[in-house]
């Protein structure tokens, strides 16, 4: 979904960098139309997130989203914006709103053959998922999604305990597959 932004463009620019930023980051779709320019620091890979309740927390970046920004801040961002200091920002240099968000999303998934509705809050869903099946704690996730209950990040630790009994059922079946097999030969 994320390649599927045009990068010929700057709309594109700016719809790839919204995408890496809201999947690396794990944000909710009205912080990333919060985010200013003073809140990434592109050498340090990290980007500063005014959450629920006003609540402040730093975020690590991946590389692929340290690239997508760079190049949307020096070849797509609209140029003579003035005095806004929005990050992410429409055609006419001011900040997107979080329809427009949906909207680019909807679109990026359908543009990626993605069937099922697709809307913001699966980039941030998919950030916790992965990391929590890439092994990080829980406590981990739960200050990086801004979570003030880990409570509430428990429930994306039901999806890959999911993951994790189909797999150990695949791999079951194929074994028996393999032992029968066998014993036929």
């Amino acid at each position: 979904m994320i390649e599927s932004a045009d990068e010929t463009t700057p709309v594109g620019l700016r719809n790839r960098a919204m995408l890496e930023v809201m999947y690396a980051a794990g944000v909710r779709v009205s912080e990333a139309v919060g985010l200013d320019l003073r809140s990434v620091d592109l050498d340090e890979r990290t980007i500063v997130v005014h959450g629920k309740g006003n609540k402040e927390r730093m975020v690590p970046l991946g590389k692929p989203a340290e690239k997508a920004l760079r190049r949307y801040l020096s070849e797509g961002r609209p140029g003579g914006c003035g005095a806004e200091e929005a990050l992410f920002l429409n055609r006419d240099g001011k900040r997107l709103s979080v329809r427009t968000v949906q909207y680019v999303v909807r679109r990026h998934a359908l543009k990626a053959g993605l069937k099922s509705r697709v809307w913001p809050h699966l980039l941030r869903h998919s950030f916790a998922t992965h990391l929590l099946e890439g092994g990080a704690e829980l406590r981990v996730v739960q200050e990086l999604l801004g979570h003030t209950s880990a409570d509430t990040t428990q429930i994306y630790t039901h999806v890959t305990v999911e993951r994790q009994r189909t797999t150990i059922r695949q791999a079951r079946e194929e074994l028996a597959a393999i032992s029968r097999r066998r014993l036929d030969a």
